[in-house]
Formats: C-alpha cells, sequence, structure tokens
C-alpha cells in the first residue's frame, strides 16, 4: 500500500512540536527525544499512540527530527516495548490530561 506524500502545510499544521512539548523533551537526547516527540504528536493528531515506525512517512520524521535537532536515522533504534516507551506514554497522557483506563473504569463502563 502506497502513501500519499505529506505536503508542508500538513507538516506544520500536525507536526510542529510547540512550546510546551518541548519543555517535555527539554532533557532528552538523540533517539529517545526524537522518540518521545513522534509518539507525542501522533497522539495529539490520531488520538492514540503509533504501534510502530511504520505508522511515521519518512517526511514526518524529518520535520521533526530537525525541530528536535536529531538525525532523523536515529529514530530507527527507538525501542517499541519496555520501560522507556511505557514511560513516555504516561508523560505525554499526563500532558494532554489522559490516563488508562483502570479497573474500576472498566466496572463502570460494563455497569
Amino acid at each position: 500500500m502506497s502513501r500519499r506524500p505529506v505536503g508542508m502545510d500538513e507538516l506544520v499544521e500536525h507536526w510542529t512540536v510547540l512550546d510546551d512539548e518541548l519543555e517535555l523533551v527539554a532533557g532528552k537526547r538523540g533517539g529517545t527525544r526524537l522518540g518521545f516527540a513522534l509518539p507525542l504528536k501522533h497522539y495529539t493528531r490520531h488520538g492514540r499512540f503509533p504501534r510502530g515506525r511504520a505508522e511515521f512517512p519518512d517526511e514526518v520524521v524529518a520535520f521533526v527530527a530537525r525541530q528536535m535537532k536529531v538525525p532523523a536515522a536515529e529514530f530507527d533504534s527507538y525501542q517499541w516495548t519496555g520501560s522507556t516507551i511505557e514511560y513516555h506514554r504516561t508523560r505525554i497522557r499526563e500532558h494532554l490530561g489522559f490516563r488508562g483506563c483502570s479497573a474500576q473504569d472498566a466496572e463502570k463502563l460494563t455497569a
């Protein structure tokens, strides 16, 4: 399946890292910095976390990488399982005002 190219208007509108988001990536380096920024922007755009690298067109990775001052190739080393990505997801949810579903939430839904 081929993707349509991502235009500059879409890149600027949906993939520009905003000032408050830059504060979240402060202190992170290299692939981890980019690996935090891209899922953050993906979540704000799509309302869910990405499943992996394949969900990011190369134009998007390059655009965000330039903002993060990190080579785009470093995103390929980002780990999609483990404690780092779980921590990143928690921080992203907190920043956006969301939290994971608890057992109590599930009980309320089923009632």
